[in-house]
């Protein structure tokens, strides 16, 4: 698995123009499955996420985590992640998951990050959505349960 965590003022996702997930300060994901993911690998990332601390303290160091600021997580699932555009133009997707498994590991991560006792919305799997968010720093990282 991999993720795009991006720390934010604000995000949102539509879906045929109705907001189906917002929140305000927190962590935007983008998440991306691939074929040989686990829930080992939704467990993993889901701990690293929830205790990433890139959250400033008082003196401006990354010293907090989203569950430590109360934050909200926005998740979004993003085949694309696995786009391989190493020949040609067009991205190839065949490292992407197919929907029927990478929507189960998909909620399967969303509902490890509330055990955790965080609020997680999400976009709707597999719509075409609209996302929009106010990176805050900006601070955008990439996590991958194979690195």
């Amino acid at each position: 698995m991999k993720v795009v965590v991006q720390r934010c003022k604000q995000a949102q996702v539509t879906v045929n123009n109705k907001v189906v997930g917002a929140i305000n300060e927190g962590l935007m994901l983008l998440v991306g499955i691939t074929h040989e993911d686990t829930e080992q690998d939704a467990a993993y990332l889901a701990d690293k996420i929830a205790g990433l601390r890139i959250f400033e303290d008082d003196q401006e160091k990354m010293n907090f985590s989203v569950q430590d600021i109360g934050g909200q997580i926005l998740s979004v699932s993003q085949f694309t992640l696995y786009g391989d555009v190493r020949k040609g133009k067009r991205p190839n997707f065949m490292a992407a998951a197919k929907p029927d498994m990478a929507v189960q590991l998909y909620d399967k991560f969303n509902e490890l990050l509330r055990a955790k006792g965080l609020q997680v919305e999400t976009g709707e799997f597999g719509a075409m959505m609209d996302v929009s968010l106010v990176n805050w720093g900006p601070v955008t990282l990439i996590v991958d349960s194979r690195n």
